[in-house]
């Protein structure tokens, strides 16, 4: 300690020489000390420190100064309380000095000082008393009317200061709007400018009455019409408060709008801009207060939008127009600074800004912009000033993002050729705007040719725009496009940025519009894309070269494409762009990326035209080898050789064959999975198309690294491995018999894993297929059959020790089906096997279930016929009292039926009306048919299905009704156009449980895919959604249950119906006391609450309502309810409390807007404890609530400025300063939201 003192005590002494470098370097080294963690001061070295470095302050040398003031910065977390205020007295006071060095250096002071006080709990209180005394200063040196620069320099630190500290600040926020406010009048624009910095800075966390206190007080001062340079103060004041005060603004906007409204015609440009500035800050913070006054504020932009008297744009010169542009942009230059200059530009650019925030916050009101916005943003193309035509194409961007968010495209890239998919229903907004193109493309093709560089790329980022939201509608003006895009390629004075984006668009344009569209043009367009590949600067290059692959593609179409423009000759563009490429693809001195396009690129080539390249072929596929052995390339060649070696072309390979086999084996080791993936498709293209070339010698170092690839620990890994042994099977059967057992005991296991389903079912399948068919010695049908059945003849079937799922029953019989298909000659001695297992009493029950499951999957393709030993077989098996082997005999009736459905749907269906007791193992057999069978072969029996179903639509047990439902569902969709409206009418139906019924019939109609039933129920699902108003609570929560189920599958269906029904879904999420009893359980009351299923499917549709239907919700509406559900039961709350971290992630404004009240319930939840004596599941049940509702406070501590809020900082502050709370905070912070909170905001020293 001694020893720092001592050191510090020697740099002080130098800091006294006459020397200013010695001055210098000690106070660097001071510098250095003091960012040391380790470094202790004693009180006495605090004081000379302090004492010292500001005296150095007032050193002649402005580098001494400088290095002083950045020594307060570590000072401030080094020494003590009465130090630091030290520090700030003398920095004030010399801040009011008549020195004007001395005034600037310690502003600088003050502010180093602001920036370094501690927001943690345990420095809080030095923050608040340092806070204070600067202020006090402040207001006073703000009053100093007769210096201005004291003035600036103190409302300048008071607005970092307010920016940082507000919450500190709290007491003084009155005094300080007092002090402020006088200030808006001074004579001086720069005083008056920072103020409304300032009141910006504490408009977010000053209390409502404040705010009202300073709105009141503009409205006041705007009222009494001011000169023109005050109301320009008073305006600018407004939209910056708007801006900073969000939502608060609200509550006044009805005073502010008619007086904005009134400034705008005052013949006066900079006043018109801040007016327009105020309607953007109130559009973009007040969205839903803002509705009624849109439509007025629309037309001033309108108005405005054109505003520019000094400038006749006569559409007889329009050929001219660009030789007016290119000499407006000299003159233009100055417009800024010069106030006698024409400003109408402010007033034109504010007001397309303003336009721009509406098209961005109002997607509801889409259909009325393009009609009234669209064609006016369209004729402001011609803008004659270059940073307003760049608002008008960001404007007109907006409007087609817009679209495109509510359209089904999602902005993924298809080619125009696949446009009738998603034609069936095509988007208003989309129809709206490909009317437009023809327009927009005028408007813009002479632009790409202008000199001016911003206006070239504003073009460029907005077709790329057009051509997202509706790929291939620019088809018919490629050839006025192109022109442009090859001036931006080829003209000398173009910047790299603008080339990239010239080719980013030519990229985007390749990518959706079909290869005959170009074939023409590529003469022209070929060159300035290959000289851009031997450009310079790599950018260019990899986005030349990513064109070059499209335009190979181009010059002979592969696919679906390739008979349109089967026509093209290539051959006289091949060299130019082999030569180019070759020459990227041998270097090795390039950046990575260029690396990896060029080989891409060379692939395209080989593949498209590969039968042009002639000797050079091998040399090709040589490099490609070399790259393949390359650590950083090795993953693109894999792709590359993939694309190659499925080449319609029949490339041949064998040259580099070998080699590449070894490789690529050895890649089978790695532990890189997408390197392993892409190695398996390779290896499958290639035993596919090159098998005849493949010596079996060259598939070993394959062939060992395979069997370890099975594996139930990556499903998908496995799933292209089998698929490989598949391909190997079919080309290889030798080769495959080599590894035989090995790979087989891995496929076993996987069929006997619980996690086998879907696409590695089926690939196994077609591999035990290909399998049998291959004639392998010892993989004959009867040893794979045996392989797969003998786990299960055990009385205690189990594989190595675990006892076997029952999802790998139905594995196992879907895998002896197939085996079955293969072989026909032998299925009906394997379906006579069976038939005794199931019949032979001794047999064990896992046997028996898995040969039922057996003959159901054989039976599927039809094999079975109608066999009455089978029937009996199986009837008898349903009355089993084994469980398992009568679901068993239920899943195979169904299946069985499927296969000959004319042979057991009228036996099944007379059964179910004869056997009551059986009815529900039965009707689960219907469901199977019902579901599996095609539309066709269920059409004749319909009728007789759809009477049987609605005679045991009010069947008592709920499990039942809920399967006759499913059927009546499923059934509808055969024949949509009948059934739905016979379902529909069912709704009359007396009986609760006939209506719950139906209802739940139509959740089963709605499908996560497009079907043909999907038109017919927009029409009707409004009838279903009536049942939310049934008198009987079951029904209600069913069609609750309905509507989620619409809108998480089909949101289109229900959004144009959200206006009627969430008010009845709103009614649900209330508490009714009504419907709570008390139970007496013995000696204990215990209270039920019947509604609580009703509110719990409520709130589980609104959740789901965040996700496809934002636009449509009123979020300030939606939270009132979120609030309800923060204070309900258990279940509800923890739905809320995942809402409400979606909400603030998805609308922080309207999340902002209502924090005050939200607060309350969240602190509650985090502040309860459980009492002593309570059970184990009390205690969990407390802390996963307390850890949910921590996940949704992170979320709304990640919104950005909530803590600017009082009641959110205060509950920040509580959860630092409890040990308990500030654990359960670290722990969620990697969950949800969380780990976007500030640092600084959550430090829990």
């Amino acid at each position: 300690m001694s020893n720092v003192s001592f050191h510090i005590s020697n740099l002080l002494e130098k800091m006294t020489s006459t020397d200013k470098d010695f001055r210098f370097m000690a106070t660097n080294d001071l510098m250095l000390e003091l960012q040391k963690d380790s470094i202790k001061l004693d009180e006495d070295s605090e004081r000379k420190v302090v004492t010292m470095l500001l005296k150095l302050l007032e050193d002649k040398n402005g580098e001494v100064q400088n290095l002083a003031v950045k020594c307060l910065a570590p000072l401030v977390s080094k020494v003590k309380e009465p130090q630091v205020e030290t520090m700030v007295d003398t920095l004030c006071s010399n801040m009011m000095s008549d020195k004007e060095p001395l005034r600037d250096i310690s502003s600088m002071g003050l502010k180093t000082v602001i920036a370094e006080l501690p927001l943690s709990s345990s420095g809080l209180t030095l923050t608040i008393s340092v806070c204070k005394k600067i202020t006090s200063q402040l207001i006073g040196a703000m009053g100093k009317q007769e210096d201005v620069s004291v003035q600036l320099e103190a409302l300048d630190i008071l607005s970092d200061m307010l920016g940082r500290l507000s919450g500190a600040l709290v007491s003084f926020h009155s005094s300080l709007l007092a002090s402020l406010l006088p200030q808006l009048t001074s004579s001086r624009m720069a005083v008056r400018k920072r103020s409304i910095l300032a009141l910006g800075q504490l408009v977010p966390c000053c209390s409502p009455a404040l705010f009202s206190q300073l709105t009141e007080h503009l409205l006041t001062e705007l009222s009494k019409a001011p000169p023109t340079s005050m109301t320009r103060t008073y305006i600018q004041c407004l939209a910056t408060v708007s801006r900073q005060g969000g939502h608060r603004v609200g509550e006044h906007l009805e005073k502010l709008i008619p007086m904005v409204v009134k400034f705008t015609s005052v013949e006066d440009d900079e006043l018109r801009e801040y007016c327009f500035q105020a309607f953007e800050a109130f559009i973009r913070r007040c969205p839903k207060e803002m509705s009624p006054h849109v439509s007025t504020v629309t037309q001033l932009c309108l108005k405005f939008m054109t505003f520019d008297p000094n400038y006749n744009y006569d559409e007889a010169e329009e050929d001219e127009d660009s030789m007016d542009i290119e000499d407006g942009f000299d003159e233009e230059s100055d417009d800024e600074y010069s106030d006698d200059d024409d400003m109408s530009w402010k007033v034109r650019r504010s007001s397309i800004k303003c336009l721009e925030a509406l098209i961005s916050t109002r997607r509801d009101l889409l259909l009325s912009f393009y009609s009234s916005v669209c064609p006016a943003l369209l004729a402001r193309f011609k803008e004659r000033e270059e940073n307003v035509r760049a608002d008008v194409f960001a404007a007109f961007s907006a409007l087609l993002r817009q679209t495109r968010a509510g359209s089904g495209h999602r902005g993924n890239l298809t080619a125009a050729s696949d446009s009738g998919v998603g034609g069936e229903e095509e988007e208003p907004a989309v129809a709206m705007l490909k009317k437009q193109v023809v327009v927009i493309v005028k408007a813009l093709h002479r632009q790409l040719k202008e000199k001016s560089i911003k206006s070239r790329q504003g073009c460029f980022c907005l077709l790329t725009e057009l051509t997202h939201t509706v790929p291939g509608a620019l088809e018919p003006h490629i050839p006025a496009l192109i022109p442009g895009i090859v001036f931006s390629l080829t003209d000398k004075s173009t910047s790299s940025t603008m080339r990239i984006d010239a080719l980013s668009f030519f990229h985007v344009l390749l990518l959706t519009h079909p290869p005959q569209t170009f074939q023409t043009h590529m003469q022209v367009l070929l060159p300035p894309v290959v000289a851009c590949v031997e450009d310079t600067f790599y950018k260019i290059t990899s986005e030349a070269l990513l064109v070059t692959q499209q335009l190979v593609r181009v010059m002979r179409p592969q696919g679906q494409n390739a008979t349109a423009a089967g026509g093209f000759d290539p051959k006289p563009f091949v060299r130019e762009v082999f030569s180019v490429t070759m020459k990227r693809l041998k270097a090795t001195d390039i950046d990575q990326e260029v690396k990896e396009r060029a080989i891409s690129c060379m692939g395209h080539m080989v593949c498209h035209l590969g039968d042009h390249l002639g000797a050079e072929m091998q040399g090709v596929l040589a490099i490609f080898l070399e790259w393949l052995k390359n650590e950083i390339t090795r993953l693109t060649a894999v792709k590359t050789i993939t694309l190659v070696s499925a080449s319609p072309l029949k490339i041949d390979l064998s040259a580099i064959l070998p080699d590449a086999l070894s490789v690529l084996g050895s890649f089978l080791r790695k532990n890189q999975r997408a390197l392993k993936l892409c190695t398996l498709a390779c290896l499958t293209a290639l035993v596919s198309h090159h098998a005849a070339s493949i010596k079996p010698a060259a598939l070993e170092p394959v062939l060992s690294e395979l069997p370890a690839l099975v594996d139930e620990s990556d499903m998908h890994v496995s799933q292209v491995s089998i698929s490989l042994l598949t391909c190997l099977a079919k080309a290889c059967p030798s080769s495959l018999a080599k590894i035989g057992s090995s790979v087989l005991s891995g496929v076993f296991r996987l069929v006997h894993s619980p996690l086998l389903q879907g696409g590695a079912l089926a690939a196994i399948l077609d591999f035990l297929k290909a399998l049998v068919l291959s004639k392998t010695s010892n993989m004959g049908y009867s040893q794979l059959l045996k392989a797969l059945m003998d786990p299960f003849q055990r009385s205690q079937c189990s594989v190595d020790g675990s006892v076997l799922h029952r999802q790998s029953f139905l594995s196992v019989a879907r895998c002896v089906a197939a085996l079955c298909s293969s072989c026909p000659k032998e299925t009906p001695g394997t379906v006579s096997a069976l038939l005794q297992e199931v019949k032979t009493p001794g047999s064990p029950e896992s046997a028996r279930v898995l040969a039922l499951l057996c003959l159901g999957e054989v039976g599927r393709s039809g094999s079975l016929g109608g066999s009455e030993e089978v029937q009996g077989v199986i009837l008898e098996a349903i009355s089993s009292t084994h469980e398992e082997v009568k679901t068993a005999a239920s899943c195979a009736l169904g299946s069985m039926a499927v296969g000959s459905l004319n042979d057991y749907l009228p036996f099944l269906l007379k059964e179910i009306s004869s056997q009551p007791r059986r009815q529900y193992l039965l009707l689960h057999s219907l469901k199977e048919v019902i579901s599996a069978c095609p539309a066709s072969s269920l059409s004749p029996h319909v009728e007789s299905i759809w009477s049987l179903l609605f005679q045991h639509c009010e069947c008592q047990e709920e499990g039942t009704r809920n399967l006759v439902a499913e059927c009546l569902g499923k059934l509808t969709v055969v024949n949509a156009a009948q059934l739905l409206p016979r379902l529909k009418q069912q709704l009359r139906a007396a009986s609760p449980l006939a209506r719950s019924t139906v209802v739940t019939a139509v959740k089963f109609t709605i499908v996560d895919h497009p079907a043909p039933v999907d038109s017919l129920l927009r029409d009707c699902i409004g009838d279903f959604l009536k049942m939310l108003q049934d008198e009987d609570i079951n029904v209600r929560r069913v069609a609750l249950v309905m509507f989620n189920s619409a809108a998480h599958n089909k949101p289109s269906l229900i959004r144009g119906l959200l206006a009627t029904v969430l008010p009845h879904l709103y009614k649900e999420t209330q508490i009714r006391k009504d419907l709570i009893r008390e139970v007496e359980m013995g000696p204990f009351k215990h209270t039920v609450d019947d509604g609580l299923d009703v509110r719990k499917a409520a709130f589980e549709c609104m959740y789901t309502l965040l996700d496809g239907c934002l636009e449509g919700l009123d979020v300030l509406q939606f939270l009132d309810h979120v609030e309800e559900g923060l204070r309900d039961h258990y279940d509800i709350r923890m739905l809320t409390f995942l809402m409400l971290a979606r909400l603030a992630s998805m609308c922080p404004a309207a999340v902002l807007q209502r924090l005050d009240r939200l607060i309350e319930p969240l602190k509650a939840t985090c502040t309860t404890k459980v009492k002593a004596g309570s059970v184990k599941q009390e205690f969990e049940k407390q802390e996963e609530l307390r850890r949910s509702a921590m996940r949704a406070v992170a979320a709304l501590l990640a919104i950005p400025e909530v803590e600017r809020s009082p009641s959110m900082a205060d509950f920040a502050n509580q959860i630092r300063t409890n040990a308990d709370m500030a654990s359960i905070y670290q722990s969620v912070q990697g969950g949800e939201g969380g780990g976007l909170a500030h640092a600084e905001s959550m430090d829990t020293s």
